[in-house]
């Protein structure tokens, strides 16, 4: 296997992670080495781990500082174009790099593709950079006129990257492991967490660090006697036993779960928070999505730029909530609908086949040198 992709991932989360698996698992079935490395392991003196820590305590304890921090450096246009932590990142990538010799680097994380464009622009790398997009709002930080392309969940997406930094960039299914899409294990997961056939099952997703005002969702779920929420904590344990105990017997708090396809299979809507990676699980399980509460930052765009796409349903106020599960019960129009808009993204083209090295390489297999923005 002479053709070898290099996709630059974050630790931030689970998320981001789990594409960059998928994808380096779909490449080596087409025959193209792919190694993943993240991009916080890049940077000196353990400047990556301070910053998941910061991240990490922020979305936890001070979230209205994450929403400031998000509106002045991540979508002000005032913000600088070039900030010292791309550089620092970037002069990590360098070096892995010269050490892998890939055909393409392929960032899915912000910073990674800051870096990896500002290697490319510099004249530091000589292969192609293809940024994955996993958000459906992209804010400024994404964007780098030195990456080749940009691959994108919807048209409009595509539309904003292109008039933004002149690049091309294209629609590409969401990245899911298949298993979503054909889990038949239903019946087992509710046995597993203690439910019945007859409970509506609303997952609440708080993602894997269990972040957000979900205490709020799951409790009204409950009281409203017609949905029961069980709500995914990742691996916040301390949010997972105050939740045990804030819902009694109505409904279930659950630490992190290999078993989420099946969950998903045996639910009847998803209710999230961020617009990230389990929506697109929901999507390919034919799940109605319904946001709610959404933690701040890019969170907060995420699930507006989804609900404008037809893909979810975003629900402001409590009472919203409850009436938007409510026009979700099946055989009405309105869940067939939206569920059917969410299928339809994983009928456009694979993400894989828009970064094979045959698809970025010149007829000569010559990688294709930089070329500014017009």
């Amino acid at each position: 296997m002479r053709n070898r992709a290099l996709i630059v991932s974050a630790s931030m989360g689970a998320g981001h992670d789990a594409v960059a698996a998928e994808l380096a698992r779909r490449l080596a079935a087409a025959g193209t080495r792919a190694e993943v490395v993240d991009v916080l392991a890049l940077l000196p003196l353990r400047l990556g781990a301070l910053l998941r820590w910061w991240y990490r305590a922020v979305m936890l304890r001070a979230p209205w500082l994450y929403a400031l921090v998000y509106r002045v450096f991540f979508v002000s246009r005032r913000a600088p174009s070039t900030s010292p932590l791309t550089v620092l990142a970037a002069a990590g990538l360098a070096r892995v790099v010269r050490r892998v010799r890939p055909s393409v680097v392929v960032p899915v994380f912000h910073v990674a593709a800051q870096a990896a464009g500002h290697l490319r622009e510099r004249g530091r790398l000589a292969v192609p950079s293809v940024v994955v997009l996993t958000d459906f709002a992209v804010h400024r930080l994404w964007l780098h006129a030195g990456n080749d392309r940009y691959l994108c969940p919807d048209t409009s997406t595509a539309l904003a990257v292109t008039a933004a930094v002149g690049r091309p960039a294209f629609r590409c299914a969401p990245i899911v492991r298949p298993g979503f899409a054909r889990a038949d294990g239903a019946a087992d997961a509710r046995a597993r967490v203690g439910l019945r056939d007859g409970d509506r099952i609303v997952l609440v997703c708080a993602g894997s660090w269990g972040v957000g005002e979900v205490a709020a969702t799951a409790r009204l779920l409950a009281r409203s006697g017609r949905y029961t929420p069980v709500v995914l904590c990742g691996r916040n344990e301390r949010l997972r036993r105050r939740l045990e105990r804030l819902l009694g017997g109505a409904g279930v708090a659950l630490g992190w779960r290999d078993d989420l396809a099946d969950l998903l299979a045996s639910a009847y809507a998803l209710v999230d928070n961020a617009g990230g990676l389990t929506c697109r699980e929901a999507f390919a399980a034919e799940v109605p999505v319904v946001t709610h509460r959404p933690i701040p930052g890019h969170g907060g765009d995420g699930v507006l730029a989804m609900a404008q796409a037809g893909v979810s349903v975003h629900a402001r106020r409590r009472a919203d909530l409850l009436r938007a599960l409510d026009r979700l019960e099946p055989g009405l129009p309105g869940r067939a609908a939206l569920t059917a808009r969410a299928a339809a993204l994983f009928t456009t083209a694979p993400a894989e086949s828009l970064l094979l090295p045959d698809l970025l390489l010149r007829g000569d297999g010559v990688p294709r040198p930089y070329e500014p923005a017009p």
